[in-house]
């Protein structure tokens, strides 16, 4: 007898098992076995010939076998399906076939997904198996598409119940019989097919669920532009349609993701990106452009993502997707951790709300519900927060997309950002209950908890926001840009010109704006917490670009530098990624800033502190390298300044006199070179090269190159290992020149990708033409040149043309 085949994992984009193992499955030797049988159609499912379908075998054979195997009669179901849906039938029959056949699968999905899976293991071949091996996946397949062919002039059509049905069996089927979803997606026809059947309310539901699981393992991503009448579809979707679907787009419009962490090396993105070039825009370009094109598709984004729950939909057709929901397995789990919250909040109010098992409901399809009972708050705060996690990704990756500036000017102008700043206490920053919604299987600090999503997603679209656009004063509000106006006024500094240029009423409203309630909760946030990153980076991406004195300002008036430096020093922050984010934000937080300086002395007041500080900078330079490059340029500045504020600075700071060393600054150059290597650059180590050339640009200022390349090659012998490290910077500054200088690049900031010269300039207050000077200097060939890195490589340790481009 076979071995019983594998379920399938569930959910959109899992992962699949390798196909299920038939070697254990006997010949056909004597009487036929129901194993062979099986092992035949398994075959012919995998070359296309022989055994493929159940209407190759008779009907009394069919039963016989029945009677021994046990397939709950789902063979000769499909005879008779097969039977009944020819072009010219009237599909009558065939429906009410279906309605057999679904039960028999749903029952078993339901089980899969549940904690009574076991119950699927039990049974030797599981329903959605027979079903798939007798050719019923392709059956289905014809029968919803059956509207694309035309019998005389007149295309075929089936009800919207009949395609519901198939919708049904298909996805329980993918649920819980491995290759199902991949086999679907090859079928390119038909999954463009499947987007006009959510032209439907009644299919809506049930085929945006099965084209998310589909395009979850399609290996090439679909073209939206290939969907007949995009525009009119989506525009035609209500809010509740547009939200369900923004699911969907999150996988057409996202780049792939290779999976592979060679392929994220810049090497091989600069190898992927000439190749794109010749190939022209990728597939995920191309959708959001697509639906970038759609009239009134970004407002209406913003309205979903700003909408308050009390606008949401009303709770009858809320009930309704929640029953869809029950029957529809991607969402059971969330649907579990919904009725929980809801039963808790019911017999709180001594009312209930009770759900049908699946095919049973009232004449007008919802569930019973008793006429004095209303929707739980919690179920509709819950509501509205699963859609909103998918309508701010889909307006994150909008807002890095090469039409990022066309996507900021909607964004603004439909006033997303206050909004959501209306919306954060009670909504995307809300306090927890005691019964705080979490996933089935899932604790409350689980990234997977829809309530801890959210807020990531909404650090991460306000990272996307601010980042080196000026539209980032939105994040403000009136009283706020006053008080960056009267901030310049008082240090007698020129106004930033973002700041006049502010459109008054796109800003905040309320007593504070967006970035001082992120302030104020990042100062809460437990030690532990997973936020802290996200609010880093996002509060980070405020102050990015040209350095602005009253930017600075205004955070430090609201403490952000000792909260930071609390975080790295007093708590001893142990995570890397959250250490990381601390040293970005705290390096443009202080840059060129005196006044930063002075908090800084003040909170770091002794010796043991500092060590503490120092200790963590340099157990990772791979993190800390923002900060040290920061510090040095503002060393520079300082020392160039005639100021009896900065003078004081200079001579009280611990931080400036420790990287005003020498050594100091020889021991950061000599590790920042060492660390990295062309072949394992990446985004987010290639930060160390740029600062290393700070360090040598700066002492090219100063006359110093020499000098600094002389320590660095009595470093190199004091090692042992003479010429290894400056052939190393050789090719990491042959490197830099193609990575940066490549005409074709496109540039977006310094350590993304190539930047322009006027990010390069912003972030170290340095001309790009002085950084293409210094590396052209250093990599000058002639030997006798004082400043050329060959003048101080020996002959015999010589290794500077080494090929290392990837093809």
């Amino acid at each position: 007898m076979a071995a019983a085949p594998a379920p399938a994992e569930s959910g959109a984009g899992r992962g699949r098992r390798a196909a299920a193992t038939v070697a254990a499955w006997g010949g056909w030797g004597g009487r036929p076995r129901p194993g062979n049988i099986l092992l035949q159609l398994r075959q012919g499912q995998l070359t296309g010939r022989g055994l493929v379908r159940a209407v190759q075998f008779t009907e009394t054979f069919l039963t016989e076998r029945d009677k021994q195997s046990k397939w709950s009669g789902i063979p000769q179901l499909l005879l008779k399906l097969y039977a009944t849906s020819h072009l010219h039938s009237d599909f009558v029959e065939c429906q009410n076939i279906l309605k057999e056949i679904s039960p028999l699968l749903s029952m078993e999905a339901m089980a899969f997904v549940t904690e009574e899976r076991k119950l699927t293991q039990e049974t030797t071949y599981p329903n959605t198996y027979i079903f798939d091996l007798f050719g019923g996946v392709d059956l289905l397949v014809e029968i919803l598409m059956r509207p694309t062919i035309s019998i005389r002039g007149q295309k075929l059509k089936i009800s919207d119940e009949m395609s519901k049905d198939c919708l049904s069996i298909l996805y329980n089927t993918c649920v819980c019989t491995e290759g199902v979803t991949k086999r679907l997606a090859e079928k390119n026809d038909f999954v463009i097919f499947l987007f006009t059947l959510m032209t439907s309310k009644k299919t809506f539901l049930q085929t945006a669920t099965l084209i998310e699981d589909i395009l979850g393992v399609k290996k090439e991503m679909i073209r939206l532009d290939e969907v007949p009448n995009l525009s009119s579809l989506v525009s035609n979707f209500d809010q509740q349609q547009l939200a369900n679907f923004c699911r969907i787009l999150a996988v057409t419009i996202s780049e792939m993701d290779t999976g592979n962490d060679d392929k994220h090396t810049l090497l091989a993105k600069n190898a992927q990106q000439k190749k794109s070039l010749s190939l022209g825009p990728s597939a995920a370009e191309i959708n959001q452009a697509a639906l970038l094109s759609i009239p009134g598709f970004v407002e209406r984004l913003c309205k979903l993502a700003t909408r308050k729950v009390s606008e949401s939909t009303g709770t009858a057709s809320f009930l309704q997707e929640l029953e869809e929901w029950y029957t529809w397995l991607d969402n059971a789990l969330v649907l579990d951790a919904l009725m929980r919250v809801a039963n808790e909040e019911s017999e709180h109010n001594q009312a209930s709300i009770v759900f049908p098992p699946p095919g049973a409901s009232e004449e007008n399809g919802l569930p019973h519900t008793s006429t004095r009972t209303q929707l739980p708050q919690s179920m509709k705060i819950m509501h509205e927060i699963m859609y909103k996690l998918e309508v701010l990704y889909v307006l994150c990756v909008l807002l890095m997309g090469r039409q990022r500036n066309q996507v900021h000017r909607m964004i603004a102008e439909f006033k997303l950002i206050p909004g959501l700043n209306n919306l954060f206490d009670k909504l995307i920053w809300r306090k927890h209950s005691a019964s705080a919604l979490v996933l089935h299987g899932h604790n409350q600090n689980c990234d997977c908890s829809p309530d801890i999503t959210l807020k990531i997603q909404f650090l991460r679209l306000l990272q996307s926001f601010s980042d080196h656009h000026e539209n980032k004063y939105l994040l403000l509000n009136n009283q706020e840009l006053n008080e960056l106006s009267a901030i310049s006024l008082k240090a007698n500094i020129p106004e930033v010109e973002a700041v006049l240029n502010t459109d008054r009423s796109l800003v905040c409203d309320g007593k504070r704006g967006l970035l001082t309630r992120l302030l104020q909760v990042m100062k809460k946030e437990p030690a532990e917490s997973s936020f802290r990153f996200w609010q880093a980076r996002a509060v980070e991406s405020f102050l990015r670009g040209t350095t602005s004195y009253a930017d600075q300002m205004f955070l430090l008036k609201r403490g952000l530098l000792e909260h930071i430096l609390y975080c790295i020093v007093d708590s001893e922050c142990k995570s890397r990624d959250v250490l990381q984010s601390y040293f970005d934000l705290l390096g443009e937080l202080m840059k060129f800033n005196v006044d930063a300086f002075k908090r800084f002395n003040k909170y770091i007041n002794t010796d043991a502190k500092f060590q503490v500080f120092l200790k963590q900078i340099n157990s990772s330079l791979v993190d800390s390298n923002m900060l040290v490059r920061c510090v040095t340029l503002s060393l520079d500045r300082f020392e160039n300044q005639v100021d009896m504020k900065v003078a004081e600075v200079l001579s009280e700071c611990r931080l400036l006199a420790y990287i005003s060393q020498v050594p100091t600054q020889m021991s950061f150059l000599f590790r920042l070179i060492n660390i990295i290597h062309v072949q394992t650059l990446t985004q987010e180590n290639v930060s160390c090269l740029n600062t290393s050339l700070v360090i040598l640009m700066l002492a090219r200022r100063k006359e110093r190159l020499p000098l600094y390349l002389r320590l660095l090659q009595r470093m190199e012998h004091s090692k042992k290992y003479p010429g290894f490290l400056l052939n190393n910077f050789h090719n990491l500054l042959r490197f830099w020149q193609q990575h940066y200088l490549h005409k074709d690049k496109d540039s977006t900031c310094l350590e993304n990708a190539p930047p322009s010269p006027s990010l390069f300039a912003q972030s170290s207050c340095i001309s790009f033409s002085y950084w293409k000077e210094t590396v052209s200097i250093l990599l000058n060939p002639d030997r006798q040149s004082p400043s050329a890195l060959v003048s101080y490589i020996e002959e015999p340790y010589m290794d500077i043309d080494r090929d290392f481009t990837e093809e």
